[in-house]
């Protein structure tokens, strides 16, 4: 009462700017929906503007090269204009969504189809390289060194060509084999002339071979010996050939039969049905030097008889005076059977059989013999 009332000036303050407050928040949506339609209206101004704008690209289709004139601001809008077509398995420089320039270079490589042949299986597959190397690496098929590739890496293909691949492998084995020992004759003056003796026994030696063996697709092709090893080395066996002139006593009784005598030479008594003197000797052997065949040829070293020629057993004889099959006691010599014949073997001729070339040489011709002719049956030593 009868008071003036203080103006408050602090309360009207207030109240303003809580009013400028919600006319901005009330109004920011409209703001921001200004600013994005000024934004996007610039951004078509501007494509609009580019892609009216000629450009000169220069496409390149498997190595052939032709400049284009486009209006067309991305990569597929052009090779659609230009009736371009590219395939899944084809290749291009640049993604096909690629927004273009003037003065762009656009690379395209087109596929082909090729056979390829590995591990048992046949695969058709694309590839835009130009070799068979760069198509095995741009289709990451793995390739061991020894592995046979037909055609050649170097090769270029052409749409459905094959490479043919085969797996190539190498094992290597060993073996053990035997070695049969040598048979050495050596002369002894000693031993009387047609014995022999071992005076050494032979044994077989041992080697192992390392074997290469080579397999293509898993399949044995080749086995090679790479390496011998001597295990065992062979002990040759040695023969001692008699060369001495036999020294035989020989005693001659008389049958009372008349028809024949009963002869004693060395640990052999035997009954003689003939008795033949003034014999010649000579030697052959089984080779082309006597007898025209080699180790291999038909009927090698088988005489008339059917029999196989044996040193110290057989002689040649002519049969109508020695028949075939008959034991004879050769003085000098030993006791032989009559087991061949030949076409120089006529009359009081016997020829002597030896396995060395060597040996018959050295027998020669010995003239006035005498040759016990005992029968078909071998007399027992006693």
């Amino acid at each position: 009462m009868g008071l003036i009332p203080v103006k408050d000036t602090h309360g009207k303050r207030s109240s303003s700017m809580t009013f400028a407050m919600r006319w901005k928040h009330g109004n920011l949506r409209l703001i921001m929906l200004s600013i994005a339609i000024s934004i996007a209206m610039t951004f078509m101004f501007l494509v609009l503007l580019y892609g009216t704008t000629e450009k000169n690209v220069s496409v390149v289709v498997n190595g052939q090269e032709k400049i284009v004139t486009t209006k067309q601001f991305v990569l597929q809008r052009l090779l659609d204009e230009q009736a371009i077509t590219v395939g899944p398995h084809d290749r291009v420089s640049t993604s096909l969504s690629a927004p273009i320039k003037n003065g762009d270079v656009i690379e395209i490589h087109y596929a082909i189809p090729i056979n390829v042949v590995a591990d048992g299986n046949t695969s058709k597959v694309y590839t835009t390289e130009k070799t068979v190397q760069a198509a095995i690496e741009d289709l990451n098929i793995s390739i061991r060194s020894q592995d046979k590739i037909e055609p050649p890496l170097s090769a270029e293909l052409e749409a459905n060509d094959t490479i043919k691949i085969v797996r190539v492998e190498t094992k290597v084995a060993s073996e053990e084999k035997t070695v049969p020992f040598s048979i050495v004759k050596k002369e002894d003056k000693s031993l009387n002339k047609g014995t022999e003796k071992v005076v050494q026994s032979g044994q077989v030696g041992v080697i192992v071979e390392e074997i290469e063996q080579r397999y293509e697709d898993g399949v044995l092709v080749s086995t090679d010996v790479v390496k011998e090893t001597v295990k065992t080395k062979a002990v040759d066996q040695v023969v001692a050939i008699g060369t001495a002139k036999a020294k035989s006593s020989i005693t001659t009784l008389a049958n009372s039969s008349g028809s024949s005598q009963t002869v004693t030479v060395g640990d052999y008594t035997f009954k003689a049905a003939e008795v033949l003197k003034n014999v010649t000797l000579t030697a052959y052997t089984a080779g082309p030097e006597s007898t025209g065949k080699d180790v291999g040829d038909k009927g090698y070293g088988i005489t008339a008889s059917g029999t196989k020629v044996e040193e110290g057993r057989t002689i040649a004889v002519d049969t109508s005076v020695i028949p075939m099959g008959w034991w004879v006691y050769i003085e000098g010599v030993g006791l032989r059977r009559a087991e061949d014949k030949g076409g120089a073997i006529k009359g009081n001729k016997i020829d002597v059989y030896f396995d060395s070339v060597n040996v018959a040489t050295k027998f020669g011709r010995k003239k006035g013999v005498t040759v016990y002719v005992i029968g078909p049956n071998k007399p027992a030593a006693s």
